[in-house]
């Protein structure tokens, strides 16, 4: 078949393609111009006709079935540009293609992720682009880190950008602390960093030479911070830590820890990592899936990697149970479709069906509908779920509380039920309270080296419903056997993760040889 001129190919495609998606069928939209795509010899019309169509079926909450396909052909117009000198069109493309393989609903939207399934495969594209490659080429530092002098506290600088939710006891520790003083820095409040510390393609056209002005404005607002900083912690490894990754950090160690969803976004590849001295992790599963996907993090020259759990105070948890809680099931947090509230929801009706006493308590905002189509698609189905049971009083609502520990004194039984964790702070908390715990083998890590079943007890962790619930009948059987288990999930929590025993993991980490002196 001849090639077919690019303006008559886009003629009859779009109307037809938009004619099958308002019709209800957008798989067969994007199935037509991925097979005209396939025809298309010009990589320009060819990656454009890829986009289209992996756009639509994301606009429909869909995950495009030529995803790796359509950001890759993006790549091959970007290491074009990129080839004949055009460094900073090379990065824009390239953060088009970046924006469309790590769009939200194949990742975070869903109980699936083509990246979680084949971190390898799913970003090989990312590895072989020439452009990706200058953009996360190791620009390294004048000089090396050096450790602070001991006549002065270590100075500490804390940076997030409008997320501090897992901050407030580090810092807290360190401003108590005789051997440290401690700044922290908002990039998303601070007014002459705020307008800087945003844009991904602005950041990655600094990192291939381009945007001079922006890298002069960047080094300018850092440099302060930088030279007075011993060390600089940034939680969370995304836009944050990408921006001062632009910036030659001197003599000042630089720690950066990576979350959860970081893993499945954009930033870790892009970002120069031979500007960070140490990268922490939360959990070793996460660690895993992390340097699958970007396998340069394990290089000689790479950043040193520690996994240490969050910081939790867990003391607080310990209260009386109410009399009825053994029948209780709890959920924290049910804002995220990886949550999977719904697999709560079959646990229950299993147990309902041996004892009508089991209930389920949902404490947290519910799921934003609008974020996507697939969301809404969830939250529509949880919606009918909860219509069923919420009458009759065997689910009830609690939405969002300030008295976390409150709450847990209604929860016997401390749910899990999500597809991916990097550590599920809320049943942590409801185990140190004293609730069993019942674990959902996290499934975008289940049959791994690491995963739900290493990071608990092998007890706790379950695979399917049914397991969950012939777990749970078994241990609220009796009171007396509810409340044995319950006190030994409380006392494994205040021994594993307690502030208290967390804390010396991070005095080694932030300061070294002076932890001994800590108060």
């Amino acid at each position: 078949m001849p090639p077919i001129p690019a303006e008559q190919l886009i003629g009859l495609a779009r109307p037809v393609s938009s004619g099958l998606a308002r019709a209800g069928a957008p798989s067969l939209g994007a199935r037509l111009l991925n097979v005209l795509a396939h025809r298309v010899p010009e990589p320009r019309l060819k990656a454009d006709l890829l986009a289209e169509a992996a756009e639509l079926e994301l606009s429909h909450g869909l995950t495009p079935r030529r995803l790796k396909a359509a950001y890759a052909a993006e790549l091959v117009c970007a290491d074009a540009l990129f080839k004949e000198g055009k460094k900073a069109a090379a990065a824009a493309a390239a953060a088009d293609a970046l924006m469309l393989a790590f769009h939200r609903v194949p990742h975070l939207d869903g109980l699936t992720s083509p990246l979680a399934e084949d971190p390898e495969g799913f970003t090989a594209a990312l590895r072989r682009s020439r452009t990706l490659r200058a953009v996360a080429k190791p620009r390294g530092r004048a000089e090396a880190a050096v450790a602070p002098p001991d006549d002065r506290p270590h100075r500490l600088l804390i940076v997030n950008r409008g997320n501090a939710n897992f901050l407030p006891l580090i810092t807290g520790r360190y401003e108590s602390h005789p051997d440290a003083e401690v700044r922290t820095l908002d990039l998303a409040t601070d007014p002459d960093l705020a307008p800087l510390a945003k844009g991904l393609g602005r950041m990655m056209a600094r990192s291939v030479g381009s945007q001079a002005a922006y890298g002069r404005a960047a080094e300018q607002a850092l440099r302060p911070h930088l030279d007075w900083a011993d060390t600089v912690f940034v939680d969370w490894c995304s836009v944050g830590a990408a921006f001062l990754t632009l910036v030659d950090p001197g003599t000042t160690r630089v720690i950066v820890r990576l979350h959860s969803y970081e893993a499945l976004s954009y930033w870790p590849h892009i970002m120069d990592f031979s500007r960070v001295d140490d990268l922490l992790f939360v959990s070793a599963h996460v660690r895993d899936l992390t340097t699958a996907a970007v396998p340069r993090l394990l290089a000689e020259d790479a950043p040193r990697l520690h996994v240490i759990h969050n910081a939790m105070e867990l003391s607080a948890y310990r209260r009386p149970k109410r009399p009825d809680a053994r029948f209780t099931l709890g959920l924290v947090g049910t804002g995220q479709v990886a949550k999977d509230p719904r697999w709560a929801v079959e646990v229950l009706r299993l147990l309902r069906r041996h004892d009508d006493r089991y209930r389920l308590l949902l404490v947290g905002g519910g799921l934003n509908a609008d974020s996507s189509p697939a969301v809404r698609r969830y939250h529509d189905a949880l919606e009918k779920d909860l219509a069923k049971l919420e009458p009759s009083g065997a689910v009830r609502r609690m939405g969002q509380t300030d008295d976390v520990p409150g709450a847990l004194e209604e929860v016997g039984t401390i749910l899990s039920t999500s597809v991916r964790e990097s550590f599920h702070c809320g049943l942590v908390e409801g185990a140190a309270s004293g609730a069993v715990p019942v674990v959902r083998d996290w499934s975008f890590f289940a049959g791994r080296e690491h995963g739900a079943r290493t990071l608990f007890p092998q007890d706790w962790v379950v695979g399917t419903p049914e397991d969950a619930a012939r777990r749970i009948l078994a241990l609220t059987a009796t009171e007396e056997t509810w409340q044995k288990t319950g006190q030994a999930a409380a006392e494994h929590a205040l021994a594993a993760w307690d502030w208290n025993v967390v804390h010396d993991d991070f005095d080694r980490l932030l300061l070294g040889a002076r932890k001994n002196t800590a108060a």
